[in-house]
C-alpha cells in the first residue's frame, strides 16, 4: 500500500485553498464523513451507531452502489445525514482526464437522487486541479478531510486507527472513515469508541452542509 498522511499537512492545504479541508469552530463539533457505500454489510450498521449518539455525518455514496442497494441508501437519507458525490466508478482522478472523469461524476449525480447539499470527494483524494475547477464551477463544494481514520488499511491494528482519530482531531476537524466491506473491522471497532470518547468530552457530531 502507498504511503498515507493520517493528519493533512498545512502545504496541501495551503496549495489546494479552494477545496474544504477543515473548518473553523471554536465549539466542540466534529464532522465524521462514510466514503464508498451505501454497502449492505456495513452501512446499516453505520446508521444504527450514529443513531445512539443523536450523531449526523456526511455520506459520500459511489453512484452504482445507490442504484445497487437503493434501500439503503434511502436509509441514510431517513436518517437526516448529508449526500456528497464519490463518482460512479470510485475513480482515481490522476488516471483519467478532465471529460472522462466530468462524465463519470455526471453519471453519479444522475444516480443519486438525493442532492439538498451539493458536495463532492475524490476518491483517494485524488483530483487534478482541472477535474476539480469544473465540478466547482457546477456549483459542487469539494470537501477533503484534515484526519484520515485509515480504517481501510488492514495492515494497522484496531488500536492504531482509533489513535489515528484522537490524536489528531480537534474542533472542526472533517475525519474520513468508510461504510465499506474492506473498512469494516476497524470501522466496528473505532467508530463506536470515537462516538463514545469525543461525546463524554462534550462534542457534538454534524454533518457538512
Amino acid at each position: 500500500m502507498k504511503p498515507y498522511f493520517i493528519k493533512t499537512p498545512n502545504l496541501i492545504k495551503i496549495i489546494f485553498n479552494k477545496w474544504i479541508w477543515s473548518f473553523n469552530n471554536k465549539e466542540k463539533v466534529l464532522f465524521l464523513t462514510f466514503d464508498d457505500g451505501p454497502t449492505p454489510e456495513i452501512t446499516n450498521w453505520t446508521l444504527d451507531q450514529l443513531n445512539k449518539f443523536n450523531a449526523k455525518a456526511t455520506f459520500f455514496c459511489i453512484g452504482k452502489n445507490v442504484v445497487q442497494h437503493p434501500e439503503i441508501f434511502q436509509n441514510i437519507v431517513d436518517n437526516n445525514h448529508s449526500i456528497g458525490n464519490h463518482t460512479n466508478n470510485h475513480l482515481n482522478g490522476i488516471k483519467y482526464s478532465a471529460e472522462a472523469y466530468i462524465k463519470n461524476f455526471k453519471k453519479a449525480q444522475n444516480n443519486i437522487p438525493y442532492f439538498k447539499t451539493k458536495l463532492f470527494r475524490p476518491p483517494y483524494g485524488r483530483l487534478t486541479l482541472k477535474q476539480g475547477n469544473r465540478i466547482r464551477k457546477q456549483g459542487y463544494k469539494i470537501i477533503m478531510w484534515d484526519v484520515l481514520s485509515a480504517d481501510f488499511d488492514q495492515s494497522i491494528s484496531l488500536k492504531k486507527c482509533f489513535d489515528n482519530v484522537v490524536k489528531n482531531a480537534k474542533n472542526g476537524s472533517i475525519i474520513v472513515f468508510h461504510d465499506s466491506l474492506k473498512a469494516s473491522k476497524n470501522l466496528q471497532n473505532t467508530l463506536p469508541k470515537v462516538l463514545e470518547y469525543y461525546s463524554s468530552k462534550g462534542y457534538t457530531f454534524k454533518s457538512i452542509s
